[in-house]
């Protein structure tokens, strides 16, 4: 192994704090992670990690060397890739993570546009409504719909969507239509656990946010499914515009509260770091800002 690959292996044992995870990513033995690094602490003479039977954790050496290996490899990275950029042609591998109905939806024709567009990438779709850890599942790029950022978060603005609420004909046939949002709680309504609490809802009402609990007889983490089932009036929901659109198109779920918009949701490209970001993947970011506006 060389300096540079034994610094990458580093890097990565360190951010990851684990060998069997790392070698888990490389799809090798950990014993083959722990011996290089053992080898990478017998050239240098200094002991990079202490280790314990639950973490690792890294010595204050270990903690120098860990930035001064970051900044080293960004240097290298960044020198490849302008000399890659000279010749305009993207390639190598993105691993790239997406939420589910957004991305069968919207996305998924937009990268397979891509990857004909640029044979020499290879894309690796995992289509998941769960938050990744980037660094730890070695993502590149992960599409994230939220109302707001973490802090700390590396995110570009790619893309926006509006939340409706949407009940089906039947069920406000039986049951009424609300006409302001304190209304829904003498109403049914359905709610997406993977939104925080699913029994509070907020709206704009004059000019300001404000809350409303909800009661909720049934839950899901998936949106197609809450929307077939509002259309089966089981109950009032609110979904993004990407899912309701062929529902409201086809005359099965009716928009309601319109005069009451809930808060936009942001489309997100996040980064595993501000680091220096590869060419193909600052193309990929672009593609899909560009197709998403249009």
């Amino acid at each position: 192994m060389d300096r540079l690959d034994a610094m990458k292996l580093f890097v990565r044992v360190a951010e990851l704090g684990s060998f069997s995870a790392v070698a888990q990513q490389l799809g090798v033995a950990r014993s083959v992670v722990t011996r290089q690094i053992a080898g990478l602490e017998a050239h240098l003479g200094v002991k990079l990690m202490a280790r314990s039977t639950r973490r690792l954790a890294l010595t204050s050496g270990g903690t120098a060397y860990l930035e001064k290996c970051r900044v080293i490899l960004n240097l290298v990275e960044a020198a490849e890739s302008g000399v890659a950029e000279d010749r305009l042609t993207p390639r190598g591998n993105i691993r790239i993570s997406l939420p589910l109905s957004y991305g069968m939806k919207r996305l998924a024709p937009i990268l397979l546009d891509f990857s004909q567009r640029y044979p020499d990438v290879a894309l690796d779709m995992d289509f998941s409504d769960r938050r990744v850890n980037l660094i730890e599942e070695g993502i590149d790029l992960s599409i994230r719909i939220t109302r707001r950022l973490e802090s700390g978060d590396v995110a570009r603005r790619i893309g926006s969507g509006r939340m409706l609420v949407v009940a089906s004909p039947d069920y406000l046939a039986r049951h009424g239509r609300p006409e302001n949002p304190a209304e829904l709680a003498h109403h049914v309504c359905l709610g997406y656990t993977n939104a925080g609490s699913s029994q509070l809802w907020q709206f704009m009402v004059d000019g300001q946010l404000e809350s409303f609990h909800v009661h909720t007889r049934l839950n899901a983490n998936n949106g197609d499914v809450l929307t077939e089932a509002t259309a089966q009036g089981l109950g009032i929901s609110c979904q993004p515009d990407f899912i309701a659109d062929t529902f409201l198109a086809s005359g099965r779920v009716e928009e309601i509260l319109a005069d009451f918009p809930m808060p936009s949701l942001g489309i997100y490209a996040m980064l595993p770091s501000n680091r220096h970001v590869p060419l193909r993947v600052r193309v990929l970011m672009d593609t899909l800002a560009e197709r998403l506006a249009a």
